[in-house]
Order: C-alpha cells, then sequence, then structure tokens
C-alpha cells in the first residue's frame, strides 16, 4: 500500500439508493426469505433478455444453479460431462456431486475459451453434458459447440457467470439454443446480489423439476403455501432436494442492479478501451475483443505477459501490490488442483493452452467505481513494475 493513494481494490461492487431503499423495503414487509421480490426478480430478468419463452429460477449461487441443471438432465454415476480447465472448481465440482465424472479439455488460446475441436475428440459414450465457460464475459464459440451437442445427442449447461449481458451470434447469452443456462450473481460479477444466481431454460419440464429440487424437493412451492388465502398446509417431498432458493433481501438488490446492467456494462466497455490503449506499447497481450457484432461482458479484464517481457507474472502481481493495487489470476486451472489433478492422474502437458496462460497472466482492476484517474493509476503501475 502506498502513502499517498488509497488501495485500489481488485473489485468493488457499485450499491446505490435505490438497492438499499429496496433491501429496507423488503426488511419492514416482513417477507425476508423467498417471496415476492425473488419471483419479481425472476420476471425481470426474462424481460431483460427479451425471450417471453424462458423461464428463470433465482437461486442462492451459481453453484447451485449448476448443480440443479445438472440433476434435471438426469447426470449421474457413469455419466461424463466435458468441460474446460480453466475456470473456478465449481464449474466441474456439480457433476461430481451427482457422482458423475468430469473430462478436462484445454482452451483455444486466442480466446482462453474451450476449444470445440478437443470437447468433440473426448466424447465417448458415457459423455452426457458439455459444459461450456464464458471466460472473462466472452462467449465460447457456442455454434460450433451447439453442433457437436447436436451430433452426438448430448445436453448443453453455459456456465454464464461471467457472460451479463455477453452476446453469441447477435444474441444474448441466455437465450441461445443450449439446454440451460446460469448466471452469477457473486459480489464480484457484473451485477450483484452478494451472494447469488440465476437459472434460464426454455424446457418446461427442466424448469419445474429444478424448481422442485430449489426447495426440498417440495411438492408445491413455500412461497405459494405461505401467501395462500386458504389452508394451504399439506405438501409432499418428491425427491430429495436440496436449499438453494434466492431470498428477498438478495433479490431486491437485484432488481435495482438489473436495471442498471446496461449502463454498468458501458462503462466496463470503457475502462476495457482505456486499459487496451494505455497497454499498447508493452510486451503484454491484451484480452480478445468479441467478434464483429458482437458484445463482450468485461466481467475481467485478463492481461499476459508477453514472451519478451523480462518481468515474470509473481513479481508484477507483488509489483502491483506495493503500489497499492489489487489483482488476482482467473484462474489456477484445475488440472492443477491436487483433487482433479489426482483424481484423473492429470498432467500440465495435456493442457498446453491453459498452462501456458495460466503461467503469464494476471487480472486487473475492472469495476464500474473506478475512475479514468484509477486505470491511469494502473497502467503506469504496471510499466513501472515491467521496467524494475
Amino acid at each position: 500500500m502506498t502513502d499517498k493513494l488509497p488501495f485500489l481494490p481488485f473489485a468493488l461492487p457499485e450499491i446505490g439508493e435505490e438497492e438499499i431503499a429496496e433491501v429496507v423495503d423488503t426488511l419492514r414487509s416482513g417477507w425476508v426469505t423467498t417471496g415476492p421480490k425473488a419471483k419479481r426478480f425472476e420476471e425481470d430478468f426474462v424481460e431483460f433478455l427479451g425471450d417471453a419463452s424462458l423461464q428463470a429460477l433465482a437461486v442462492n449461487s451459481a453453484t447451485a444453479g449448476l448443480h440443479l441443471a445438472l440433476e434435471a438432465l438426469g447426470i449421474g454415476p457413469g455419466d461424463e460431462v466435458i468441460t474446460t480447465t480453466h475456470t473456478f472448481t465449481a464449474t466441474a465440482e456439480v457433476a461430481r456431486y451427482l457422482g458423475a465424472d468430469v473430462v478436462l479439455v484445454d482452451i483455444d488460446p486466442d480466446t482462453l475459451c474451450i476449444d470445440p475441436r478437443l470437447v468433440e475428440a473426448a466424447i465417448t459414450p458415457r459423455t452426457k453434458a458439455i459444459l461450456p465457460v464464458h471466460y472473462a464475459g466472452l462467449a465460447a464459440d457456442m455454434a460450433s459447440l451447439l453442433a457437436i451437442a447436436k451430433r452426438h445427442g448430448l445436453k448443453v449447461v453455459e456456465d454464464a457467470a461471467h457472460a451479463l449481458p455477453t452476446t453469441c451470434g447477435g444474441r444474448l447469452v441466455g437465450t441461445l439454443a443450449s439446454d440451460i443456462t446460469v448466471f452469477s450473481f457473486y459480489a464480484n460479477k457484473t451485477i450483484t446480489t452478494g451472494e447469488g444466481g440465476m437459472v434460464v431454460t426454455r424446457d418446461p419440464a427442466l424448469a419445474q423439476r429444478m424448481r422442485t429440487m430449489r426447495l426440498h424437493g417440495m411438492s408445491r412451492d413455500a412461497f405459494d403455501r405461505f401467501t395462500a388465502k386458504v389452508p394451504s398446509w399439506y405438501y409432499e417431498i418428491v425427491a430429495p432436494g436440496f436449499k438453494y432458493n434466492l431470498t428477498d433481501i438478495a433479490a431486491a438488490l437485484g432488481i435495482h442492479q438489473l436495471r442498471r446492467a446496461r449502463a454498468f456494462h458501458r462503462r466496463r466497455e470503457e475502462l476495457a478501451a482505456q486499459y487496451d490503449a494505455g497497454l499498447a506499447s508493452l510486451p503484454v497481450i491484451t484480452p480478445p475483443r468479441a467478434s464483429a457484432g458482437d458484445s463482450h461482458a468485461w466481467h475481467l479484464y485478463v492481461l499476459q505477459l508477453d514472451d519478451s517481457a523480462t518481468v515474470g507474472r509473481d513479481a508484477l502481481i507483488e509489483g502491483l501490490f506495493a503500489a497499492g493495487i489489487g489483482c488476482s489470476v482467473h484462474y489456477i486451472p484445475l488440472h492443477l488442483q491436487p483433487y482433479w489433478r489426482d483424481r484423473y492422474s492429470l498432467r500440465p502437458q495435456q493442457f498446453p493452452h491453459s498452462d501456458r496462460a495460466y503461467r503469464r497472466m494476471l487480472s486487473l482492476p475492472l469495476h464500474t467505481r473506478m475512475s479514468d484517474g484509477d486505470v491511469g493509476r494502473v497502467v503506469d503501475a504496471v510499466r513501472a513494475a515491467m521496467s524494475a
């Protein structure tokens, strides 16, 4: 930390007076768990995506949403789910919750998203689903992945934790032809409810299964039971469900965060463009841009050191922290994590692109409470650290 400037956090949510007022209203209403605000948030989310054929289910985390998605698709012991090694463990661990095996594949070095060619090469008779990640807010190659899934009769669940509002082929992620899409509203995401997520699908049967499993496998939703005007105490447990519902307190935040999502996105685009310009003359690789006509959500600004850089990634991070600037690394790939490495006997040589990217990447601060001056400060600190 410096003596002159306050510490610049890697991520910081932007919470306004509207969110605060909505939370206060929720607290005063007496309905603080899943209720009218959660239902309203779900409806608003479908409206935001602009596709009335979708159904949305608010959940207490994107991890919960991914678990519900795979369970609803019937994934279980003996099945395989293909996903990328270059992600947070939540993407893969949900398959293990269900007793299924995870097959990890490498990334496309140009996009850092899952490589469709490697996905198709990894398919076996046990493969049941593909779980792509829209890394950092850039859409994976969904046209290729959906075509592969169709050829092989596989399900597709999109991990869209980074991808609001990302577009792919001119359509918002969440409205594509996949079976289920899962968004995250964790504290550092493009909109936040503190903890939380949203699951969207067009399939009414999948939506009903996830709705039931979201709350203990109950045959009736708790909101319906507790707001009914006639006796409605009776319910049945039809499956061993989970406790994955989103509270109204969290949904109150989400209602107003969603209304600001477009403005947040515009500011993230501006900040990313300023980084691109400021870092252009350095021996670094700036993040890939979205295809023409599409948008990158800019959840993360991931910088990679070029081969000609004379400073290592770890030293650069240390230099930034010494200058009072927070940063992170996304991610330590799963093939390097003890559980995944040991369970599946994984080696770095199997994932050369992810392994290489990991060893030279860092994520710079990118959030809407940053000023233009903050971006300049980060750029200057990067320059100084790389010169040192």
